[in-house]
């Protein structure tokens, strides 16, 4: 097979992405529109209904096909009924990216002084969402002959010095799992660890007078933040054709802050 930039097009398919309403300048509407920009019908989910509505609104605008579900991913009814209306509107699901969690709202301070109930919300929206998704829609992607599922884990994973962070690595857990065992079905399971984003929710978390930012910024080979819309190459090639002999990888975007050796 030759290559050509034709690989990372996703005409045909159908795409799910969760969080993709999320707050004005998100990770997720960046994602949703480069999906749709590649030819993919999109399903804008999002526990903000009228976040994923706007979004959507925009794709549809632009001559993309989307459609708006609302979601609460910590909920196994509410995903299966995402999952039924991705069936129902576009007939199937072939690529589900895991991008719903909790950031801002996540205590940054001593991991010991959180309670047992923030600890559950956390891990049951960050970790158990992005399974039940994969549960309810990977049976999809079996009925259409193989899939891509991409989970948003974060460079606050490696290694992880929070709650969000240590979340994050358990989600990098679940992928190289899913990876092992999925691949005999032909579905295709990495992560993207993104890193300082210019998002609101991420400008909310990490101000530019921030003694963090100051800190971090000295040590990264490349810039600090980045804007959403940078993030969105690597999601193509791990959503495409073009990545069909990537698994069980995490993607690091994030100008060097996370280098491995």
């Amino acid at each position: 097979m030759t290559f050509s930039t034709e690989s990372y097009r996703i005409d045909g398919k159908v795409a799910v992405i969760t969080g993709a309403g999320g707050r004005g300048n998100s990770i997720g509407r960046a994602y949703a529109c480069g999906l749709a920009a590649a030819g993919a019908s999109v399903i804008v989910a999002d526990l903000n209904l009228e976040g994923a509505e706007l979004v959507a609104r925009e794709i549809v605008e632009a001559g993309g096909k989307a459609h708006a579900v609302q979601v609460d991913i910590s909920d196994a009814a509410s995903v299966a009924r995402m999952a039924a209306a991705s069936k129902a509107v576009f007939g199937g699901v072939d690529i589900l990216i895991n991008n719903a969690a909790l950031m801002v709202e996540v205590p940054h301070g001593s991991t010991l002084g959180v309670t047992s109930e923030i600890w559950d919300k956390v891990m049951r929206v960050n970790l158990t969402g992005a399974f039940l998704c994969c549960q309810a829609l990977v049976p999809l992607m079996r009925e259409r002959g193989g899939g891509k599922i991409v989970n948003q884990v974060s460079a606050g994973a490696f290694p992880p010095a929070t709650l969000y962070g240590i979340s994050k690595l358990a989600l990098w857990g679940l992928t190289t799992t899913l990876a092992r065992e999925l691949g005999k079905d032909k579905i295709n399971v990495n992560a993207i660890a993104p890193g300082a984003t210019m998002s609101d929710a991420g400008k909310a978390l990490t101000p530019t007078d921030s003694p963090f930012v100051k800190a971090i910024e000295a040590s990264v080979p490349l810039r600090f933040r980045g804007q959403p819309d940078e993030l969105v190459g690597a999601m193509l090639l791990l959503c495409s054709p073009a990545g069909d002999w990537i698994t069980g990888q995490v993607l690091n975007v994030d100008g060097g802050w996370v280098i491995r050796v």
